[in-house]
């Protein structure tokens, strides 16, 4: 029998192997440590393997095997050959083909991504900005655009360096600091939730899952 059959057919191996991993991981907590960059290497290697597997079944296969053998579409050896260009990094002679494969990426990634940026950030912005007729529908709508309307009128006069800040400008500017520190913190506060609920997440695995404290 199989490692991986065996394994299979012990009931709970799996989460005595998950429990074991996570501790060895809090381990750090107290200092590193060689049970840590165990799990540490062997998270990073399972990855690393898991996503190549990905790749080639969503992406290599279908967008570059099948269409080349199967479909008889030669085409697709000019991306092939752009993307074997990024392997000359390893050859110091051929080092300088890694630039052609990057350049079309940074092109190709600037034409998409600034439209679609000016589309998200800057349009959508300002339409989110301004005072439009159905924001006059009720009293929170309207209380919410007119905090909206200033956060963005503030947060740019911040930004204006054109002229020295003081008087009513610099009070102005203060304002626009106290909308981009709560924006900070909004943003910092959702990350550490994030982080919080991960930890959640592990801790119900170990005391419910494992050992079954919790129900």
């Amino acid at each position: 029998m199989h490692v991986l059959e065996l394994l299979t057919t012990v009931p709970g191996i799996w989460v005595w192997v998950g429990a074991l991993l996570t501790l060895a991981i809090f381990s750090f907590l107290f200092g590193d440590n060689p049970l840590y960059k165990v799990a540490e290497h062997l998270y990073v290697g399972v990855s690393v393997g898991y996503m190549i597997t990905i790749y080639y079944w969503n992406f290599f296969k279908p967008d570059l095997i099948d269409p080349l053998f199967r479909g008889g579409q030669f085409i697709v050896i000019i991306p092939a050959l752009l993307g074997l260009c990024y392997f000359a990094i390893f050859i110091q002679k051929l080092s300088w083909a890694v630039r052609i494969p990057m350049g079309f990426v940074l092109g190709w990634g600037a034409g998409v991504a600034v439209p679609a940026m000016l589309q998200s950030y800057i349009i959508r912005q300002i339409q989110g900005s301004l005072l439009a007729p159905e924001m006059l529908a009720s009293w929170d709508t309207i209380v919410w655009g007119i905090v909206s309307f200033l956060g963005v009128i503030t947060t740019v006069v911040y930004f204006f360096f054109s002229r020295e800040q003081k008087g009513a400008l610099k009070v102005v500017a203060n304002i626009g600091i106290i909308y981009i520190m709560v924006g900070f913190g909004a943003s910092f506060g959702y990350t550490v939730m994030a982080r919080v609920s991960l930890l959640i997440g592990r801790l119900q695995f170990l005391l419910r899952d494992w050992l079954g404290v919790i129900s």
